[in-house]
């Protein structure tokens, strides 16, 4: 039997933290999570926009646990205090949902003076799930699940100046790098995780071409603009786009190091499936050296 979210399982007394729970594909992840009785945190920047996310949600389910935290990934001392917050009340994490990002915007630096995309939907992450590693390893079958793109196969590593801090800056070559460093990072831990024989899997997925309002920074000029409606006109909604990282967090069937994406179309919605992302993506090379620069950039030892 094909993998549908009718066929999850009763999720009562399981924890899931999803980044960027207000809107997009985490909205739609969080409220599929809330049906089956998990304990939701949304872990947003702006608790006006989880608020009004919380109470759509209570109104579709009365029975919804939501809770709110407060997560700006630009800042890393936002995160170290969202992960203080969270360890001081919760003691289990069963699924940390890196969901949240941040596509094509003019370039900018984070509150720590990092190049905004790579800043918030790498570096961001990195520090998030290394400053809750201790309680995702003490939560039994635990899931660490990254939110990638297709366009990590566009992306090019350049450890000289993987912030931009030497110019040529372009928006979707930072957007490109950003979700490449996603599954370099995904693919690291996993085989670090395996080498310890930790109870967690590590996976990650992508919405495949999804309507969402990650691309509000896309410019609708020359080529680019009957491009960006040909994008629209055949893109999915963001419930289909939130599948494939929905079947990552909760498939028992999942393996770690699965990379789930949308198994049909937008005519023709298929269930959620394994690909292979792009062999860059598998250059243990660059992850290891990617890990090395994320710990030095962000002053942050990750320990498993």
């Amino acid at each position: 039997m094909d993998w549908n979210v009718e066929s999850i399982s009763n999720l009562k007394g399981k924890v899931i933290i999803v980044t960027g729970g207000n809107s997009g594909l985490g909205f739609e992840a969080a409220k599929v999570f809330s049906k089956k009785q998990a304990t939701v945190i949304l872990a947003c920047r702006s608790m006006d926009k989880a608020l009004e996310a919380k109470e759509q949600i209570v109104n579709e389910n009365h029975d919804a646990i939501v809770d709110l935290m407060l997560l700006d990934l630009s800042s890393l001392d936002s995160i170290r205090m969202f992960a203080s917050n969270f360890t001081n009340k919760y003691k289990q994490l069963d699924v940390l949902l890196n969901n949240a990002g941040i596509m094509t915007v003019p370039y900018g630096l984070t509150e720590d003076g990092f190049e905004l995309q790579n800043g918030v939907n790498h570096l961001g992450h990195f520090v998030l799930t290394a400053l809750l590693f201790d309680v995702i390893k003490n939560t039994p079958g635990s899931r660490i699940v990254n939110v990638s793109s297709n366009a990590h196969k566009f992306g090019k590593m350049d450890f000289d100046d993987y912030l931009f801090e030497k110019g040529k800056y372009g928006k979707l070559k930072s957007y490109g790098r950003s979700k490449l460093s996603n599954l370099l990072f995904t693919y690291e831990l996993d085989r670090r995780i395996k080498e310890k024989k930790l109870d967690i899997l590590v996976l990650a997925a992508h919405p495949g071409v999804a309507a969402t309002n990650l691309g509000r920074y896309m410019k609708m000029t020359g080529i680019a603009g009957p491009l960006f409606k040909m994008f629209f006109k055949y893109a999915q909604s963001a419930y289909q786009g939130a599948l494939p990282e929905i079947r990552a967090c909760v498939d028992p069937l999942a393996k770690s190091g699965d990379y789930y994406g949308p198994g049909g179309t937008k005519k023709k919605p298929l269930p959620p499936r394994v690909e292979r992302s792009s062999q860059a993506s598998y250059n243990q090379e660059d992850a290891q050296k990617l890990w090395v620069l994320s710990e030095k950039l962000t002053k942050t030892r990750f320990e498993l």
